[in-house]
């Protein structure tokens, strides 16, 4: 969604329009729950999250600035209720619901081998990520799963643009070294290398 159909759906949300409402909701709630999921590894978390955000988003959108993304904002928000969450709840994270959760689209139909090789795959990222440190692994997940660019991320983690370059280096290397020396993990993945 572009900047100008974000701010006009934002403005029409804020005088009251529901359907303007609930296209910022369809726009950003897959991805949104994405994220959400790989960071606390619960769907319960990720969903009571998700919900808890949109529900403040929009009962405060006459208080967004329109200088920055409403997707940026709205991130920002289920962080902190994220942070709130960790208080209550570990992350443990469940490789067949993470890796089956998208920011957007469907999977194609796969054959079972195919299927099993996937999964494998993404339960050795899965146990990788969960070696990273809290902003590692947002980074991480912010740019690779969720296509955010530098930039972006830079600006909703309130961080220089080179910091998260050093914190996207540093956790692709930690990954490649936690699988390096676990020859199951690193086996699946360079199984769908191959493929």
């Amino acid at each position: 969604m572009n900047r100008s159909d974000e701010r006009a759906l934002i403005e029409q949300a804020t005088m009251g329009s529901r359907t303007a409402a609930e296209e910022l909701v369809r726009a950003h709630q897959a991805s949104l729950y994405a994220y959400m999921l790989r960071m606390s590894g619960r769907p319960d978390v990720a969903e009571d999250i998700v919900q808890d955000a949109f529900v403040r988003a929009l009962t405060n959108l006459s208080r967004f600035d329109f200088r920055f993304r409403f997707s940026t904002w709205l991130f920002t928000i289920a962080k902190r209720l994220y942070v709130n969450a960790c208080q209550k709840h570990k992350p443990a994270y469940d490789s067949d619901v993470v890796g089956a959760a998208r920011g957007s689209g469907s999977a194609p139909e796969c054959s079972t081998i195919d299927g099993e090789v996937t999964l494998n795959a993404k339960s050795a990222i899965d146990f990788a990520l969960g070696h990273l440190s809290q902003e590692q692994r947002e980074i991480v997940v912010l740019f690779h799963q969720l296509d955010w660019p530098i930039a972006q991320i830079a600006e909703y983690m309130d961080m220089p643009e080179g910091t998260i370059k050093s914190h996207l280096h540093r956790g692709r290397q930690k990954m490649r070294e936690v699988l390096a020396n676990h020859e199951a993990h690193l086996s699946h993945v360079e199984e769908v290398i191959r493929a």
